[in-house]
């Protein structure tokens, strides 16, 4: 008879490192290898530096953020729509992973290309929600871009200071982000 199906080392370093760091990021070492219930020995075998370790768990969050975008945009009947579903699916994912938006990794260059990627997909779904006359398009794209990002921070934020819930935050943010750049009705 075998026993319950415990996660790899890697995969439980990793989910330990997520859940240590999103409730205090200056967390040490050793108290991640203590949560994920391995040595700090193990740990180091895995990432010899703290520096690795947030590199993977900056790529698995851009990852996870991919495959979120990815499946709320399948549901969408609008560019405009996909915005909105795109921040109800990854505003929910900051307790998770928040702490990373405050961390450098830009002189990586696979991170770098990773998010260049998500910024020009972010910018292409703009474009293509003021050309449907979703959003205003005389507002400058570039603009856009970075407050739709920033009011995913704004999300992220919001919740770890449990001020909103994860769905009180996107409403929020989508609230915010339409009524200053959508379109505007008579």
């Amino acid at each position: 008879m075998t026993g319950p199906i415990r996660p790899s080392t890697l995969d439980a370093i990793l989910e330990a490192a997520f859940a240590t760091l999103s409730q205090s990021p200056s967390a040490s070492i050793a108290d991640i290898a203590a949560r994920a219930g391995v040595g700090r020995a193990t740990l180091h075998r895995h990432f010899p530096a703290r520096s690795d370790l947030v590199r993977a768990l900056t790529l698995k969050a851009i990852e996870e953020t991919d495959a979120a975008a990815e499946a709320a945009e399948a549901g969408a009947t609008s560019h405009g729509e996909a915005l909105r579903l795109i921040l109800e699916a990854i505003i929910p994912l900051g307790d998770r992973y928040g702490f990373l938006s405050t961390t450098i990794v830009d002189d990586d260059p696979e991170i770098a290309a990773h998010l260049a990627r998500q910024s020009q997909e972010t910018r292409d779904l703009i474009e293509a929600a003021k050309a449907e006359g979703s959003l205003d398009p005389n507002a400058p794209t570039d603009w856009v871009v970075q407050v739709y990002d920033h009011l995913i921070f704004a999300g992220w934020e919001s919740i770890r200071a449990r001020e909103a819930t994860p769905s009180q935050a996107a409403l929020l943010a989508w609230r915010t982000f339409t009524l200053g750049l959508g379109v505007k009705r008579p």
